[in-house]
């Protein structure tokens, strides 16, 4: 609180001291501010949003709308008119009976006005309102536009979904009051620390602002995250190949090899030994090898997914098959890493080679046919933009996949965070999760367009084939035993259109799973937990929303039903192996060295 002297009411002089050292720090934060913004790197302007087609189209179709039926406008109109004025008479009504009070709130439930402010202060109950009140009516104005194309109307809906989070006025200092309160309690102190916070995350992504969702220094690979012990027993310019100590005496004869997704670290299957998955496959009784891929810089940029697919895969599963003197391994492919592992078994199946002896999926897309929430920026304008980055930098950066990821989330991932670390001086949680979150990887230039390109917009595996590496590659060449786990809530890849994909592929031995909750969480869902269950049905000719009416549920994690189904094709028990047993010169501990390098190192 602020001090005064009892002789005048005025500021004592520790408080004007205080006052003093903040103006200083405003000063010298200043300057650092204009220094990072003077030397910021510049993107593509595409990558920020639609381009003014979008709205053009949208006006014009809302407009021949209002002629050809007015009644509707004026309907509309009439509507955000009368809700507008009847808000204003009813906060008159209530000053005017001599009470500091807002009248009376019949505004649904929202976790950004928690602070009771917004519901009995006048002035921020009345901001709140009208807020929802405009927000309702631009919602209504995007719905009740007819002449336009629905993949378009879909993208304009996004959009003005964002412009909607965007003007929220828990965004801003003026009408927050929490903001308000802590600047008050902190005497400024908050506003400080909260400038200091932004600037620290433009000078850690050379001016782009990405906001810090973790804090950082509570994390060390190796050290309280990614420490499942192991060592990198193969490395080239794709990856490092980590081969974990067993915990049993004696395991599996088929071993295991996890491909992760290259957009993100690997470690998000091994965060700490509660809910790791490596730890638990590894405590099962498997020779576990997990993939570590490199993070990209721009001499990668002629690097494709038929590198990924002879230096990441085709290498790693013969390295995992000399380690061991075996003849076959199981593979894992997580998201992209998934769908790339479709495409590393159509290769195998035309060359001949039975290497694989199942493959397991985790959420991952063979068919986009149905774009789902990416679709917004899956277009054209954007895509453009994303090549012209790429061709530019000779990789798309990190910072553009996490924004767009963000941006999906946006009042949970952006400006919510924001508020609490640029407006009230927090320091981001120390949480593990939204650490690895924060680690993001880069993509090369000629990857990231062959699948922006050539599977995500046009579908080529599911609808005809791709070619690369000199075959014709098809979702019905892979005929290995399979099993797909998918997720209930996902948003990145929809449960029903990776169950889509898994129906085109030619097996005949096939198990489709289908989790709780969401993209990560559904995945490392550990047993110890009893938080998420799961869904299965072995008929996989069913339509996807048939599939799940007539699928059993079950408590529970999903990890021993497939720890069962991986344990029948993974062969007798022989002596476990440890890491250098064969003679191969170890390269280092694990987690490696590729997994620590940051995307704009």
């Amino acid at each position: 609180m602020t001090t005064r002297s009892p002789e005048n009411d005025a500021p004592s002089a520790a408080s004007l001291s205080r006052m003093a050292d903040n103006m200083k720090k405003v000063e010298k934060l200043t300057e650092r501010l204009a220094q990072v913004m003077t030397h910021r790197q510049t993107h593509q302007p595409a990558l920020d949003g639609p381009n003014h087609e979008l709205f053009q189209k949208a006006a014009q179709s809302y407009w021949t709308e209002a002629m050809q039926n007015p009644a509707k406008l004026m309907e509309h109109q009439m509507g955000y008119w009368t809700k507008s004025v009847a808000h204003f008479v009813e906060a008159q009504q209530a000053l005017a009976k001599g009470q500091f009070a807002a009248p009376e709130d019949r505004t649904p439930k929202d976790n950004r006005f928690a602070n009771p402010l917004w519901d009995t202060h006048p002035y921020f109950n009345f901001i709140k309102q009208q807020y929802l009140i405009n927000a309702e009516a631009l919602k209504q104005a995007v719905e009740d536009v007819t002449d336009m194309d629905p993949r378009e109307k879909k993208r304009l809906a996004y959009f003005s979904q964002q412009i909607i989070d965007m003007m929220s006025p828990t965004n801003f200092l003026a009408t927050n009051p929490d903001v308000l309160e802590r600047a008050v309690e902190t005497e400024g102190e908050s506003l400080i620390k909260g400038l200091e916070n932004l600037i620290k995350d433009l000078e850690a992504n050379n001016g782009e602002l990405v906001v810090r969702l973790a804090d950082e220094s509570a994390f060390e690979l190796g050290r309280n995250i990614a420490t499942s012990p192991g060592k990198v027993v193969f490395r080239n310019r794709m990856l490092e190949l980590i081969q974990y100590t067993p915990t049993t005496d004696k395991v599996h004869k088929t071993p295991l090899i996890v491909f992760p997704p290259w957009i993100n670290k690997f470690y998000i299957l091994d965060l700490k030994a509660q809910n790791s998955l490596v730890k638990w496959i590894v405590d099962q009784g498997y020779t576990l090898f997990m993939v570590s891929w490199a993070n990209p810089d721009s001499g990668y940029r002629d690097v494709g997914l038929g590198d990924y697919v002879e230096e990441g895969y085709l290498a790693a599963i013969e390295e995992a098959k000399k380690i061991t003197g075996e003849k076959q391994v199981n593979a894992v492919g997580y998201c992209i890493a998934g769908t790339t592992l479709s495409l590393t078994l159509s290769l195998l199946k035309q060359r001949g080679d039975t290497s694989v002896k199942s493959a397991t999926f985790f959420t991952a897309l063979t068919d986009f046919s149905d774009q789902g929430e990416f679709q917004p920026f899956l277009t054209d304008d954007f895509i453009d933009g994303i090549e012209a980055e790429t061709k530019d930098k000779g990789i798309l950066p990190s910072i553009v996949m996490t924004r767009t990821f963000s941006f999906l989330r946006s009042n949970d991932l952006v400006y919510g965070p924001a508020v609490k670390s640029y407006m009230m001086g927090e320091t981001p949680p120390a949480f593990d999760l939204l650490y690895w979150n924060g680690d993001g990887a880069n993509l090369p230039a000629k990857m990231a367009m062959e699948y922006l390109r050539g599977l995500c917009q046009q579908n080529k595996l599911a609808d005809g084939g791709l070619d690369m590496l000199g075959h014709h590659l098809e979702l019905g060449d892979i005929d290995v035993p399979l099993c797909a786990i998918a997720c209930e809530t996902d948003h990145i890849a929809p449960w029903k259109d990776s169950y889509r994909g898994i129906q085109q592929m030619g097996s005949k031995d096939k198990t489709f799973i289908m989790t709780q909750s969401g993209h990560i969480a559904g995945i490392v869902n550990p047993p110890s937990k009893k938080k998420y269950g799961h869904y299965v049905n072995d008929d996989l000719e069913l339509a996807h929303e048939d599939w799940l009416q007539e699928a059993e549920f079950h408590e529970g994690s999903w990890w021993p039903r497939w720890g069962k189904w991986l344990k029948k094709r993974s062969g007798a028990q022989v002596d476990a192996r440890f890491p250098g047993d064969d003679g191969q010169e170890i390269l280092g501990d694990a987690p490696g060295d590729y997994v620590k390098r940051k995307a704009n190192d």
